[in-house]
């Protein structure tokens, strides 16, 4: 079988366990893993008919109902499918009744700080069947491994106790199908009924669950038919995108551009799906041209690197083990085509763009966009003024349009010095301290080190409060980044993926996207590079670097590399078999 194209196809290799579907079969079918009518209709009334049950029949529940139940609640879902939950099946009278005398004098205790009347109305109400029901369960939540060892935990911390409430709900929903009753009752102190059960430390109740087979059917929930309260319409309970702000709250930026539409970045991930390898077979690479061609850049060929220059005043401070005529030697060989960045470029098939953001002397053939204004050390007075950002930035933009027509669009960057400057910028953009941004550098020393540290500290003391982007790139940054900045965001807008290189090669990809914020969809981490703050600037961009390779170089040699990588892969997905 061949394709539009005159190409063979091939039979799918078809997976013997996991999921047997394909990226065409879903596509043609969204819906076709719907259980048909008959079972939503079912479960829409199992749902609408679960009822807080607080009245009992003594009447024994079947082992194989319970056990249903339970396996229920075990099929829950769970953050980063740790199962916290642990079923305590009480049916002991005596360990009951303790239960009840505890929820009895909960009940009473939060009567008593409830106005007279609504006191009243609450001890009206049976709140709880423990007495009655001839089965309790208590869900309790094993909190015992660290919230940063379990995969989704670490951001949601307590991610392990709402999993323990699907359980409950599932359980509940079980019950109900089966024609049991549930209640669930937190007429407790958490502490005492832990005590009672004998829980190690680190293991909290959800509360105990009443199981049994229900002396009544109530048509509605029982605080509603009492008038305690009433069910909101759901229209009062549904937002749009983001939480009203009143008039005095702070109004979100306006975002100017668009992250990649849905179909695109599914149907980046359907044409992967119909090559004949097994699905994430380049890996990381596999996730980097899925980004690539999600933002419309199918036939990527090429790119340019848009190489950066500048001097900094903060190389008087004794921070750099290199002559600051370096920058300008460097640049000045990069216009010739014989630098290292340039070369890699060359290597990778790219253009370049040399950019002079303010060397020494002005680079012949380079790209003007040097400052104008009055540069500082970082220590004592701000790098550029807001002026000269903003210049940089608009510079940037009109070089990343034009560099977007070629392909890909990769970030390099010269600069003696700029490792401090962009130490000082990683951590006043990410809060960090000194000590967990400032890195060797190339060639530097211990004593050279702790200086760059204490010059860190101090232009982060000038920075306190500040939180605009471009107010800290002016105030820590470098003209350099303040132009990639822009090349960021105009080829975002023209649709390029943007391939980020070292830490100063990364931080504009960190400021365009809080300028905006769905310049993320089209970075692309070139590299992790030895700088101490590198891999904490591509964990605030979410990204996964393409290479590890301790590289000190700058210049855009890990993007170029990468950027290699990325066109190679792009080839593969074009060149390899399809399956029918």
């Amino acid at each position: 079988m061949s394709d539009e194209g005159g190409r063979d196809r091939y039979a799918r290799p078809v997976p013997t366990i996991g999921d047997t579907s394909s990226a065409a079969q879903r596509r043609e079918d969204p819906s076709g893993w719907a259980m048909g009518e008959s079972v939503t209709e079912a479960l829409a009334a199992v749902i609408a008919g679960r009822r807080d049950i607080r009245r009992y029949r003594p009447d024994a529940v079947p082992e194989d109902l319970i056990t249903s139940v339970l396996e229920a609640g075990h099929r829950a879902p769970s953050v980063g499918h740790s199962q916290p939950w642990r079923f305590i099946v009480v049916t002991d009278p005596t360990t009951r009744d303790r239960a009840a005398a505890m929820a009895d004098r909960a009940r009473v205790d939060q009567a008593a700080h409830l106005a007279s009347e609504r006191a009243a109305r609450m001890l009206d109400l049976k709140l709880e069947g423990l007495r009655e029901a001839p089965v309790g369960i208590v869900v309790a939540c094993d909190r015992r491994t660290p919230a940063t060892g379990v995969l989704g935990r670490a951001t949601f911390p307590d991610a392990d106790m709402w999993s323990c409430a699907t359980a409950i709900e599932n359980m509940w929903l079980s019950a109900r199908a089966h024609g049991l009753g549930m209640g669930w009752v937190t007429l407790f102190d958490p502490d005492e009924l832990a005590d009672l059960l004998g829980l190690p430390d680190g293991v909290v109740t959800l509360g105990w669950l009443c199981l049994g087979w229900p002396d009544e059917r109530p048509p509605s929930p029982g605080l509603e038919r009492a008038a305690w309260s009433k069910k909101t319409p759901l229209d009062q309970v549904v937002l749009h995108d983001r939480w009203p702000a009143d008039e005095s709250a702070p109004q979100q930026p306006v975002s100017h551009l668009r992250g990649p539409e849905p179909d695109r970045l599914v149907g980046a991930t359907d044409a992967a799906d119909e090559l004949l390898s097994p699905p994430d077979s380049l890996g990381v690479l596999d996730r980097a041209l899925n980004r690539v061609l999600a933002v419309g850049a199918h036939d990527v060929t090429g790119g340019t690197l848009v190489l950066a220059g500048a001097d900094h005043p903060v190389t008087h401070l004794g921070v750099s083990a290199f002559p600051a005529s370096t920058t300008a030697d460097v640049l000045t060989a990069t216009v010739a085509g014989a630098s290292l960045g340039a070369a890699s470029a060359a290597g990778a098939g790219l253009a370049v763009i040399a950019a002079d953001c303010g060397v020494s002397q002005a680079i012949p053939g380079a790209h003007d966009a040097r400052p104008a204004g009055e540069r500082g050390d970082l220590a004592a007075a701000d790098a550029m003024s807001d002026t000269d950002v903003a210049a940089l930035v608009a510079a940037g933009r009109e070089i990343g349009r034009e560099a977007a027509a070629s392909g890909l669009v990769c970030l390099g960057e010269v600069g003696v010095g700029n490792t401090t400057v962009a130490a000082a910028l990683a951590c006043a953009l990410l809060d960090l301290e000194p000590q967990d941004a400032v890195g060797l550098g190339s060639g530097s020393d211990a004593d050279m080190v702790a200086r760059k540290r204490d010059v860190v500290a101090a232009a982060l003391a000038r920075t306190k409060g500040e939180s605009d982007p471009l107010r800290l790139l002016a105030k820590v940054g470098g003209p350099e980044i303040a132009l990639l900045t822009g090349v960021t965001l105009g080829a975002a807008a023209a649709g390029a993926p943007v391939v980020l290189d070292g830490l100063a090669g990364s931080l504009p990809g960190v400021i365009a996207s809080r300028i905006e914020p769905a310049t993320q969809a089209y970075l692309l981490a070139g590299q992790v590079s030895r700088e101490r703050a590198h891999a904490l600037v591509l964990r605030e961009l979410g990204l996964e670097p393409l290479l590890d390779l301790r590289l000190r170089s700058g210049e855009g040699v890990g993007a170029c590399l990468a950027a290699s990588m990325v066109l190679q892969g792009l080839a593969i997905r074009r060149l390899a078999a399809r399956t029918r």
